[in-house]
């Protein structure tokens, strides 16, 4: 009989996750597939489709499977729209005992026509769930079947949560976003300043803040991905010029695919703080090679950054000196936090990621101070040793992480879902600086312990 694992047990046999900079560095597990139990917190491949898909705003968002999954929906997310708002329904076959042991291929279908008769959508997305990878119904057949009777397009995605981990289904999501996306009818036009943006969800309107950078700068928004995006938007998303990426965790399959097929060229930006912000126009000024453009990019970030860089003075002179630990989902969300502390005077002394890749990493570990702590796939018990172990104020993090931060006494910030004010941009980089400021100095520290009062 095997004995019982403690979190410490667990901790000592997962030493491969973890490094210490300027120490003897372990090698990290990126893109492990999510676990059950303890030892993971990787979100499933269900999720991370999700995640992609769900702010497709006019789409029926179907989810083949039990109840449960279904409960993983707009109010998780909280993408806004400018329009259409059926997103925000979650639609479930809601199988059951005798829909597994006979198969749920006829509930799908009778869901689908009874969706299509009320909604009249363009777009019906339906998504694999674990139990429908165990019983082996086929979606792709249904789906055809059921794009035959309605004349829609009716899209399987292949997002079973137990066959790999969230990057899985990113991939899954992109797959069922190229088989949206129409050919170009012809070259676009000499000249075009017309870009997608891949990697941006429009939480709390973010889409919308570099929509209008780029306006100002002369730049159009083709196609976001897929934030308050629509699907006959989506369709014309080749006739870019230009895709930009601020999520490659989920979006760089998709570009690189766009690449291959439509020959897009892309760039990785980031919005995230003012550093990145101002690189990223930049960036893109600079591959349209038109001096007009360039010129009115840095009227933008000279105007913008001189506002934003007054109101961050004053936080950091109360902030200096500060320690931060970060536990995200993405790895370019990860090095753009490490610069954002900086510019308020804080320290990262902790910092991981769900779905980083490796070279996301190699960056990390060049912008991070002696000693920093890096992890990746890291588990509860791993994060509260290292948080008490350097001394962290504040835990940036995402729904899951909020109950140890409260837990140990800590403040916390959600930089992933659950938030209702913009983080990108150079409005963003304030408004980021202003919550960590209001959180670490809440009054409510002097009397349950943290926090810097």
């Amino acid at each position: 009989m095997q004995p019982e694992k403690t979190p410490d047990t667990v901790f000592e046999e997962r030493k491969d996750f973890i490094l210490t900079k300027g120490k003897h560095k372990q090698q990290l597990k990126c893109d492990a597939d999510s676990l059950a139990g303890c030892v993971s917190q990787r979100a499933c491949v269900y999720c991370g489709a999700r995640v992609v898909l769900n702010p497709i705003t006019d789409a029926v968002h179907l989810v083949h499977g039990p109840i449960g999954c279904a409960s993983y929906t707009w109010d998780i997310r909280g993408s806004l729209s400018s329009g259409p708002e059926l997103y925000r329904f979650s639609f479930s076959t809601d199988l059951k005992e005798e829909d597994i042991i006979f198969g749920g291929e006829k509930k799908l279908a009778r869901a689908i026509d009874e969706l299509v008769g009320k909604y009249h959508p363009g777009l019906v997305l339906v998504y694999s769930t674990c139990i429908v990878g165990v019983i082996g119904d086929d979606l792709e057949a249904v789906c055809r079947a059921a794009s035959r009777r309605h004349g829609i397009e009716v899209i399987p995605v292949q997002s079973s949560g137990f066959i790999g981990n969230k990057s899985a289904g990113y991939r899954a999501a992109c797959d069922a976003l190229l088989r949206i996306i129409r050919p170009p009818k012809g070259k676009g036009l000499p000249g075009s300043r017309s870009i997608n943006y891949l990697g941006d969800f429009n939480l709390a309107g973010e889409v919308w803040i570099i929509k209008d950078y780029l306006r100002q700068m002369g730049v159009d928004m083709n196609v976001s991905f897929t934030g308050d995006s629509r699907y006959e938007t989506l369709k014309g998303a080749a006739g870019a010029s230009l895709n930009i990426v601020q999520c490659a965790g989920s979006m760089i399959y998709l570009a690189n695919k766009m690449e291959e097929l439509y020959g897009i060229p892309f760039l990785n930006v980031s919005f995230l703080g003012l550093e990145d912000t101002a690189q990223s126009l930049r960036k893109i000024a600079s591959w349209f090679g038109d001096g007009g453009v360039a010129a009115r990019a840095e009227e933008l970030i000279e105007r913008e950054s001189a506002g934003a860089g007054k109101r961050l003075e004053w936080y950091r002179e109360r902030l200096q000196g500060k320690k931060a630990a970060v536990y995200v989902g993405g790895g370019f969300k990860a090095i753009s936090l490490i610069k954002q502390f900086r510019e308020i005077g804080i320290d990262v002394v902790m910092i991981g990621t769900q779905t980083g890749r490796k070279e996301e990493y190699e960056t990390i570990s060049e912008l991070v101070d002696e000693g920093t702590v890096v992890l990746d796939d890291a588990n509860p018990s791993e994060l509260e040793k290292f948080m008490l172990e350097k001394g962290a104020h504040l835990l940036v993090g995402g729904v899951k992480e909020r109950p140890l931060a409260y837990k140990l006494g800590v403040a916390f910030i959600d930089h992933n879902h659950d938030r209702k004010h913009p983080l990108s941009g150079f409005v963003g980089a304030v408004n980021f600086a202003g919550e960590v400021y209001s959180t670490l100095c809440s009054p409510v520290w002097k009397y349950v312990g943290g926090g810097i009062l």
